[in-house]
């Protein structure tokens, strides 16, 4: 794929043509070409770092039906599922029905009741479980904010993955970093990814700025032209 999109931009743009994914940019905006750890939470999720001896790793990433916990798609999936398991449990469906988390996501999919909400849920194709993001992080309901804690958990789990792996004991100080849009709007997320970092391993000093990868692709792109 690579070669295909250099082959495509080599017949418009003179100079050296480097491709490259969102993980090497994440990675290059963070920490420019130093050590250090960020974690991506958007639309999908991964952990990508790289050592002092400049080893790399990554965690995670593979695709919305088997992995990228913790990402918009999964906080979305995993708050229709919770949604559902609980309007089997209570006593007033009508009134769970008008809580601020049910109401939005029935609101961003166009549905007016549970059944109507699994059928979307399993339809194929499947739904855009990442446009139901909005409606879970401006909720108050305490689904809702379960749901954010355990995408902090995930994220964590998948930092923790590439620290251990990567790093070991050789740094007294670990930096990591955090990009994309679940992050950079979801401040439980954030808390809860930096809590429990923290408390799996001391070293870890969490960045607290939501970095773009925008800007590694350009630092990038200057390095290359000199």
């Amino acid at each position: 794929m690579a070669e295909i999109v250099r082959s495509i931009l080599s017949e418009t743009v003179a100079g050296p043509i480097d491709v490259v994914g969102d993980m090497q940019t994440a990675l290059e905006a963070a920490f420019d070409k130093g050590p250090g750890v960020v974690v991506n939470a958007g639309t999908g999720s991964f952990a990508y770092g790289r050592n002092q001896r400049g080893q790399t790793l990554r965690a995670g990433g593979w695709g919305f039906a088997i992995g990228d916990e913790g990402s918009a798609h999964w906080i979305g999936r995993e708050a229709v599922r919770t949604v559902l398991q609980e309007s089997e449990h209570g006593e007033d469906s009508s009134a769970f029905i008008e809580t601020s988390l049910v109401h939005g996501l029935f609101k961003a999919w166009g549905v007016r009741s549970f059944l109507d909400l699994a059928r979307a849920g399993n339809s194929v194709p499947p739904p855009d479980f990442a446009a139901l993001f909005p409606a879970v992080v401006t909720s108050k309901d305490e689904i809702a904010r379960n749901v954010l804690r355990e995408a902090g958990r995930e994220l964590a789990r998948l930092a923790e993955v590439v620290i251990g792996r990567l790093f070991g004991e050789d740094l007294s100080v670990v930096p990591v970093a955090m990009t994309g849009g679940v992050f950079r709007h979801a401040e439980l997320v954030r808390q809860v990814f930096y809590n429990e970092l923290r408390k799996a391993d001391p070293r870890v000093q969490v960045k607290t700025e939501v970095v773009d990868p925008v800007e590694g692709a350009l630092r990038m792109a200057r390095r290359a032209a000199g």
